[in-house]
């Protein structure tokens, strides 16, 4: 990197009188870890701001956390896909690194190292990424949770087929505004949540950290939004939060149900047993049968992909329950991960065979993939039980 580049990241900035040095670093860049370390060599800062949060900051400094992964709780949690999105990101990212022949977040581990040896403190800026990935999550809707999905899945292979202006790219954005460029395009609000709240969190984490004179390592593509809302006044508190679902998605989520068993209990009535019996079947043939086939896709065990089917057109009527929650604890018991799994969970998410090798990740695979199938099975069969219903009250 030039001299003029490195001019171009750094940035000083005055707040009550606090002097903040303000560097920007390329995620994929060797020379940004250079130039983080001689910075806080130089300016020698009470503080230290990385941006981090508490989660990423202990993946960091706790190498051997994965160990203490409790896969039941995190499905009764229901944090199935928060926790698999969570490695798809560390699998992106890690595959970068191994491109550009350096290590994940290299310049934010040389940050806390330099910070440790000046005896600076270490202030943690970024928001969590578990709130982050929640509030993308929130913000979607059905449609849009599937093309997040795949786009993380596909991410693992896309790295190989990175060209040099795609290098350039990501020296100059958000690795997650990356990731989910594709997604980004037909929903706006994702930059939102991705960039600008995480702007707005920065700039506020960082004016407010302790001491007089801070050096605040950030990806280079927070800088100018770190510096436009510097100024502003930022409410953390709520871009801590999660906003309240949609009042339609929580009427859908009751609604449709009722309006199945409702169509049951008519097609009873006005049709007879046959013709009640028929539209029960379509319901348990299209919910368990693609429930099970999304089971099968994760390569699930016998008796998961057979909780899978039973379970489905049960849960499907049930708003409180999921489908994959119960083939997901099914499949922990059926195939309980080792201490080696969790030992190699770091390699194994470097590719699409290893996420389905590793019994952790094919627990979260079978959850997300059953809830699938059985969403697809309710989005299936609702139109035929209305064209049986129909047909009988003609």
């Amino acid at each position: 990197m030039q001299t003029r580049n490195n001019t171009d990241m750094i940035h000083r900035l005055d707040l009550k009188g606090k002097e903040i040095v303000l560097l920007g670093t390329a995620h994929v860049s060797k020379e940004s870890v250079h130039l983080v370390n001689r910075v806080i060599e130089e300016e020698k800062p009470d503080t230290v701001c990385v941006e981090l949060c508490q989660s990423r900051y202990q993946s960091i400094r706790q190498k051997e956390r994965w160990l203490d992964t409790d896969i039941v709780k995190v499905i009764k949690e229901k944090k199935s896909f928060l926790l698999l999105s969570n490695l798809l990101l560390a699998s992106f990212q890690k595959r970068i690194a191994k491109k550009f022949d350096t290590q994940p977040g290299q310049e934010m581990i040389q940050a806390i190292e330099t910070a440790e040896k000046i005896g600076a403190k270490i202030h943690l800026a970024d928001r969590d990424i578990r709130t982050t990935l929640s509030r993308t999550w929130r913000a979607m809707g059905l449609w849009g949770k599937f093309k997040l999905l795949f786009q993380l899945m596909l991410s693992i292979g896309e790295v190989e087929d990175l060209k040099e202006e795609d290098i350039e790219k990501m020296k100059q954005e958000d690795m997650l505004q990356i990731l989910l460029a594709e997604v980004g395009k037909s929903l706006p609000v994702l930059k939102e949540i991705l960039i600008d709240e995480r702007d707005q969190y920065l700039a506020h984490k960082i004016s407010t950290a302790p001491g007089a004179k801070i050096v605040a390592v950030v990806g280079a593509g927070h800088i100018q939004g770190i510096k436009h809302y510097w100024n502003a006044d930022i409410d953390l508190r709520s871009l801590e939060q999660l906003p309240p679902r949609s009042k339609m998605t929580d009427f859908l989520k009751w609604i449709i149900p009722a309006a199945i068993l409702l169509l049951f209990i008519a097609g009873f009535f006005y049709g007879g047993t046959a013709a009640g019996k028929d539209m029960i079947a379509w319901w348990i043939l299209a919910n368990g049968i693609l429930a099970g086939i999304g089971a099968i896709i994760a390569l699930a065990h016998p008796a998961t992909v057979a909780s899978a089917i039973l379970a489905a057109p049960l849960t499907s009527l049930n708003p409180m329950i999921a489908a994959g929650w119960v083939s997901g604890l099914v499949e922990a018991f059926s195939r309980k991960p080792k201490v080696k799994d969790l030992e190699s969970l770091p390699q194994d998410i470097l590719s699409i065979k290893g996420f389905w090798r590793n019994k952790v990740t094919r627990i979260l695979l079978v959850v997300v993939f059953t809830n699938i199938g059985s969403s697809v099975g309710t989005f299936v069969a609702f139109p035929v039980i209305i064209k049986v219903f129909l047909g009988i009250s003609a």
